[in-house]
């Protein structure tokens, strides 16, 4: 067995391969650079007056197939829009999955609404749909479902148990643009979807969201209006109808985006194709466990993700991930982290609005978590023994060989 470069060898890589973070793994080019263009030269760098925000809503809509769609500053803005139309009294509950990003969370708490976390399936670390019917209470107004990384949750399930408690389901796909759920598109299968076009998306215009239905107008709100001031600016003069913060997207961000989007499908499909080369590199070790993905369904590979048999290992993750590195695979060990989102201070603390606690601490609350304890034991166990890559659709078949050779090393080293 070769010698680990994290002691001494000589790694496999020795340049970097494309990263998320510049040119080399973005497919950025000619076409964003003359929307870019356009917009500086028309003078109009804001969306009230400009024509790409509309054109990126109207182009999205359509490739998703829903009939609205709205624009925002981030995925995170987009979540808190949905959240604004859904308008939740305080204390009612959100269900959501440890395994996402916090973006999932800030709005839920951002509208005094409660988080309430139930585990995974360890299948594919999506939200299991079992621990969803469990956790429902008469407060509970929505579940979040966030397809992890970029393969889908299991829908079908979800959508009965909402549908039985009528409940609202928004898809978290952040990390799943254009997966497919048994013939559907994720993002039109709940009531509501939200996107994000951060930096590390399959697309970007370096930040920004977009929210879809085919329910506009459902509680009595436009969704427009939700991201923008409560204001119905089809009418004359100023008029706010409800709290609601300004989240515009702006004509940079969409001209980046109309001209992404056109990329999209082949993005997909390249993301996918090479990351089931790399599946065939390692999918024979006995130590590794390829995430699953459910019949009928295609993802999309936001990032490539394994988990490790840690009973099978000399060393934790934390030290194969630091090996991985050391070989030049730009990696992380665990999604969102080493501990799920309920760990962090601004949940584990209450660390929210003042000292109030709120919405934890609302009267009427029903369901007080334990957030230092075990409470999604599956989860916990995911993020100490799950390796994430950035991915990119510009890591070529040799590269995926590389990375593939790299695992091999690392695994082969550290297997009892």
């Amino acid at each position: 067995m070769d010698k680990l470069a994290v002691d001494g060898g000589a790694p496999v890589f020795s340049a970097p391969y494309p990263s998320i973070r510049n040119a080399a793994g973005r497919t950025i080019g000619a076409e964003e650079m003359a929307a870019v263009a356009d917009v500086m030269n028309s003078g109009c760098l804001a969306y009230i007056y400009g024509k790409y925000v509309g054109q990126f809503e109207e182009d999205f809509a359509r490739l998703i197939g829903v009939k609205t769609a709205v624009a925002t500053s981030s995925g995170t803005a987009a979540l808190h829009t949905a959240l604004i139309y859904l308008n939740p009294e305080p204390g009612d509950e959100v269900i959501v999955s440890p395994l996402t990003d916090m973006g999932s969370v800030i709005p839920v708490v951002s509208q005094l609404a409660v988080p309430v976390f139930v585990d995974v399936d360890p299948f594919d670390q999506n939200i299991d749909p079992k621990a969803i019917e469990a956790a429902i209470t008469p407060r509970t107004k929505a579940i979040i479902v966030t397809h992890l990384f970029g393969a889908p949750a299991d829908m079908d399930a979800i959508m009965a148990i909402a549908r039985k408690h009528d409940i609202f389901v928004i898809e978290d796909c952040a990390q799943a643009h254009l997966a497919r759920y048994k013939g559907r598109t994720t993002g039109a299968i709940g009531d509501m979807a939200c996107y994000s076009f951060q930096q590390s998306k399959h697309i970007t215009t370096g930040d920004g969201g977009m929210v879809v239905t085919n329910q506009d107008g459902k509680f009595g709100r436009a969704l427009r209006l939700c991201m923008d001031k409560g204001w119905p600016r089809d009418r004359p003069g100023r008029d706010h109808l409800f709290l609601a913060p300004n989240y515009h997207m702006t004509e940079l961000q969409a001209a980046v985006g109309v001209a992404q989007l056109r990329k999209l499908p082949d993005v997909v499909e390249t993301r996918r194709r090479v990351a089931q080369l790399l599946d065939a590199e390692i999918n024979q070790m006995p130590s590794v466990r390829l995430l699953g993905v459910r019949p009928n369904c295609e993802e999309v590979r936001w990032a490539y993700a394994f988990t490790l048999d840690l009973a099978r290992l000399t060393v934790p993750g934390a030290k194969v991930v630091e090996a991985l590195r050391a070989e030049g695979i730009d990696c992380f060990l665990g999604y969102p982290g080493q501990v799920p989102l309920y760990r962090y201070p601004m949940l584990k603390d209450r660390l929210t609005f003042g000292s109030s606690g709120w919405p934890f601490t609302l009267p009427g609350v029903l369901t007080q978590q334990d957030f230092g304890a075990s409470l999604c034991p599956i989860a916990e166990a995911a993020c100490l023994s799950t390796v994430v890559l950035w991915w990119t659709e510009r890591i070529t078949e040799a590269d995926a060989r590389r990375i593939g050779a790299a695992i091999r090393k690392v695994i082969g080293n550290y297997e009892a």
